[in-house]
């Protein structure tokens, strides 16, 4: 909300300084994101008036003008391409200075001299616009200071609110909070009733008064549009940062700026029979203002005459329907839309309006009535017309109902940590425009209609607060008996898990819950996405399933900036299921790409493989000391590679994927070298088993190491399960040590080198208990898994 400094103190103006008010709004909780003054520092600058011109004797783009500054007369060489006799225009005299510093001087251009500048308003840092002279108004008094004319000692203050507060989204709604901040009253305009001296109407229906409980009307007949917006209007409207258009639309956007009601106004002659709120039919059609073709959805609130729709409620009008400089008659349109009915609908074509940001954060209920006779007071005023009677259609069943609420003078002193004066506690909520009725220890509030947000014991408190002052408040540190919590000490904590990939060259990335549901579609193909109702933006607008989606992009953000060596983990939740059924799951993810060793004289310039990743996942698995618990099995996953993927399983249970990207995913992703991504479920990942002591043996080892040949799609991790299995319970290591295929081995075998080492803890190990031992292993791997031993 960008409001004049000067027009919110024609309201309420409280004897303080500019900085000392912004300081107070921003305590207040409206808080100040800009203060922009309404112009640059000049001086010497007048209203002046080109009382001819003439094209200069060297230069077609000059003209020699003669300017009046009120007493005297002033040649002055020109170039804008809008000068001519009879303009009104910011004339700089000899002597005046213009921002920057800038000092006017006599001057000589193509040898005619020059005796002053004209300006236009960036030369003035009025606004932005620069393709010619600021033209003035034509009864602009020749010779006034520019800046009393312009009343440029002003200030356009920014504020970004939060989404409750959507009845601070006007002059009046703010000057109703400075009010009581300051305990000044507020003077609001005076809005009489207009007389209708014609009765002229156009039915109105409201098909849906669930989402439009409330919808006013009238028509003004002969209004003359050529007439321009008057200055302080427009003025008004630039320092809100709104383009002045035509006085019919600048009516409609000065009193939404000023009361907080959107406003409508159409052309009468296109409206064919009358107005009908309504939904949207499948596949409606409707060109906006802007232009934009939009095809309509069921769900979406129109306002139609008899045979088309008009406008997005609550959003923007149709192109056809607005008014032009052609235009004698209007239908002027003043509503309360119900804020569900209209939330995210301007998002969802692509629009954001000043009207949709007002609807879906709310607007007074009973604020409609006095918008539309505020607005055709204004209409008369300024471009003629003749009022017709407003037609008002109201459904009271879908109104808001807006109920009393108690505040407990005890409550308020536990929340605030004070006790405050009953008669302060009246003073600056009755400031806000609630009624205050005093009982015994409390107070009955009834809530007004503009303050829709309020409706808990704890919204007045913070009203409360924040009106008194939150750096007033007293200090009052918490006091309470903590006994120390247990911590099971078989959990891996996650801040322990975020250092050990620190330590191996991770960085940690934390990326968006919501992703793009083409994006959603690559790495989960076949299922069904959680959609938001109202995302950020069409490409955030999916929960996500898996964290690989998320870092990916950050692999490409950082690719695309000359990264080659990058690896990145994640922790956070993903989304399965629908809602009813949504599984929600704390996950620990990782993608990794480029050199297996960072850059340097004594390192090789290898890339990183599935090992090395493997080595980083087993170094997270076995962080809690269960890794033999885990184990890697061949897996499939439509977003990695066939032959480079691995399923991680805990005791038959899947807890997790490694692997490569597929080859065609990266190719879609833009991927042009090898990547490789993890996921694990945290809190399989966290959960261990607490070390136990055992007692060093002091007899030797015995070791003996076999070749042995399995089929090649035997997994070598089935064959190490065998050999635990039966090589007794004195086998103390158990090591693959070397994979070979080729010469001496049949084509779809392999031979495995294994190291099995025993120990006993109270005795030597005699080799007969060792030969026994091995040959168990090998009888059973002969029979379970067709290995055997390499001759």
């Amino acid at each position: 909300m960008k409001f004049s400094e000067k027009w919110l103190r024609g309201w309420v103006n409280p004897q303080v300084s500019r900085d000392d008010l912004v300081a107070r709004l921003s305590m207040a909780g409206l808080e100040v994101d800009s203060v922009t003054p309404a112009a640059g520092q000049f001086s010497g600058i007048v209203v002046g008036e080109v009382l001819s011109t003439e094209q200069h004797p060297d230069a077609d783009k000059l003209r020699v003008c003669q300017v009046s500054s009120g007493s005297e007369t002033f040649q002055v060489v020109c170039g804008a391409p809008n000068v001519r006799p009879g303009l009104k225009i910011p004339f700089a005299m000899i002597g005046a200075e213009l921002p920057g510093d800038f000092k006017i001087k006599k001057a000589k251009l193509r040898g005619v001299e020059s005796n002053g500048m004209l300006c236009s308003a960036a030369e003035l840092q009025i606004s932005e616009e620069n393709d010619g002279l600021l033209e003035l108004a034509a009864d602009a008094p020749v010779g006034e200071d520019i800046r009393v004319y312009l009343d440029l000692d002003d200030a356009s203050i920014e504020i970004g609110l939060t989404p409750n507060r959507g009845d601070c989204l006007s002059v009046a709604g703010l000057a109703r909070d400075v009010g009581a901040l300051y305990d000044v009253a507020v003077t609001r305009p005076v809005v009489p009733a207009i007389a209708a001296v014609h009765d002229e109407v156009r039915p109105v229906e409201v098909l849906a008064p669930a989402a439009c409980p409330r919808y006013l009307g009238r028509v003004i007949r002969n209004v003359d549009l050529s007439r321009p917006t008057p200055l302080w209007m427009v003025e008004r409207l630039r320092r809100s940062d709104v383009r002045s258009i035509d006085a019919a639309v600048d009516i409609t956007n000065y009193v939404m700026l000023e009361l907080g009601q959107p406003m409508h106004a159409f052309d009468l002659a296109e409206i064919n029979g009358g107005i009908r709120v309504r939904m949207a039919e499948e596949g409606e059609k409707l060109v906006l203002l802007d232009g934009q073709e939009v095809t309509l959805r069921p769900d979406t609130l129109v306002i139609a005459d008899h045979t088309r729709a008009l406008a997005i409620a609550g959003v923007m009008g149709g192109e056809h329907s607005g008014v032009a400089a052609g235009t004698r008659d209007i239908f002027l349109e003043s509503a309360f839309f119900e804020p569900i009915s209209v939330a995210g609908k301007a998002r969802s074509y692509g629009l954001h309006t000043d009207a949709s940001h007002r609807y879906e954060r709310g607007v007074d209920s009973q604020l409609a009535r006095e918008a539309i006779e505020r607005a055709t007071g204004l209409l008369l005023d300024i471009v003629g017309g003749e009022a017709g009677p407003v037609i008002d259609v109201t459904s009271q069943a879908h109104l808001p109902k807006v109920e009393p609420v108690t505040l407990r003078a005890e409550r308020l002193t536990q929340m605030l940590g004070m006790e405050m004066a009953s008669a302060e506690v009246e003073q600056l909520l009755n400031g806000l425009g609630l009624k205050t009725t005093a009982g015994e220890g409390q107070w009955q509030v009834e809530v007004p209609s503009h303050r829709f947000d309020i409706s808990l014991e704890v919204d007045l408190i913070e009203e409360l607060a924040r009106l008194y002052g939150y750096n007033r408040l007293p200090v009052r540190y918490p006091q309470a008996r903590l006994a120390p919590q247990g911590k099971p000490e078989a959990r891996g904590e996650l801040p322990a898990l975020r250092r050990l990939l620190v330590a191996r060259g991770y960085q940690e990335a934390i990326t968006f819950s919501f992703i793009d549901p083409k994006l959603f579609e690559l790495f989960s193909p076949g299922v069904e996405p959680l959609l938001l109702a109202n995302p950020i933006s069409n490409d955030m607008a999916a929960m996500r399933a898996s964290l690989w989606p998320g870092l990916v992009k950050s692999l490409q953000h950082n690719l695309n900036r000359q990264q080659d060596r990058v690896r990145l983990f994640e922790s956070g939740q993903r989304f399965v299921g629908q809602l009813g059924d949504l599984k929600q799951q704390p996950m620990l993810a990782g993608v990794v790409c480029g050199s297996r060793l960072p850059e340097g004289w004594a390192n090789s310039r290898d890339s990183i493989d599935f090992f090395d990743v493997k080595a980083d996942v087993e170094a997270v698995l076995g962080f809690s000391g269960s890794l033999a618990e885990f184990s890697f099995v061949p897996g499939k996953h439509p977003a990695l590679h066939p032959g480079q993927t691995a399923r991680i399983e805990r005791d038959g249970r899947e807890v997790g994927y490694l692997g490569a990207i597929h080859p065609e995913l990266a190719k879609t992703l833009g991927l042009d070298r090898p990547v490789f991504v993890f996921e694990l479920v945290l809190a399989e990942v966290a959960e261990g088993r607490l070390p136990t002591f055992s007692e060093l043996s002091k007899f030797p080892e015995v070791r003996r190491d076999l070749a042995l040949v399995a089929g090649r799609d035997v997994a070598s991790s089935s064959v190490l399960e065998v050999i635990r299995d039966n090589a007794g319970e004195w086998l103390t290591d158990l090591r693959l040590f070397d994979v070979y295929q080729g010469k001496g081995i049949d084509p779809d075998r392999k031979s495995l080198a294994v190291g099995l080492t025993w120990q006993h803890p109270s005795r030597t190990l005699n080799d007969e208990e060792v030969n026994t031992a091995t040959q168990n292993i090998l009888t059973s791997l002969e029979q379970r898994l067709n290995t055997t031993l390499r001759k």
